[in-house]
């Protein structure tokens, strides 16, 4: 069973990337340094890298059932930020999301959040996760109200490449299992 590369939710629309979309992606929230603190891939300097980006995510499709999406609001077409599923095996996945600065706090995060999970319920996973950094608490507030199980600290587990510190940060991991 393959993905949809085009969803929706009540407020949002989901649908793969295409080179296309990389000067908007820069733009709205991969060259955004406040946007990409918290990420664990480093923050784009060139449209060129968010070019690499969708190579990947084409890459992604192409080899597993899921991949990344763009996250666009249903009601004027704005490109709000991304999510998707990582499929690491046939059983399990994680997920994630970012979103442009003037789309945080009003719930575009957990919808799509919500929307992943249905998804990787529709796929048949057993297990989706997703890791935050200890400190990023209204990440963890997402994820808990998207009906994700906080199941403990990883810790030394990643290195945040925005928050300049070079070494590996503990980072909170949560899960959804059916």
């Amino acid at each position: 069973m393959r993905a949809p590369e085009t969803t929706t939710t009540r407020r949002l629309l989901l649908r793969r990337p295409t080179l296309d979309d990389a000067p908007v992606i820069f733009d709205r929230y991969a060259g955004d340094r406040d946007v990409t603190r918290w990420l664990g891939w480093p923050r784009h300097l060139s449209v060129t890298e968010t070019e690499a980006f969708i190579k990947w995510s084409d890459q992604s499709w192409s080899t597993t059932p899921a991949g990344p999406y763009l996250i666009f609001a249903r009601q004027g077409g704005q490109l709000l930020g991304s999510t998707g599923l990582d499929i690491e095996t046939p059983w399990r996945a994680t997920t994630g999301y970012v979103l442009a600065r003037d789309a945080w706090g009003q719930g575009y995060a957990t919808e799509a959040t919500f929307a992943m999970a249905e998804l990787a319920d529709a796929l048949e996973l057993r297990r989706l996760y997703a890791i935050c950094h200890v400190e990023h608490r209204a990440s963890a507030r997402v994820l808990q109200k998207a009906g994700f199980q906080r199941e403990g600290v990883l810790r030394r587990y990643i290195v945040f490449p925005n928050l300049g510190a070079g070494s590996p940060s503990d980072v909170e991991c949560w899960s959804r299992v059916r």
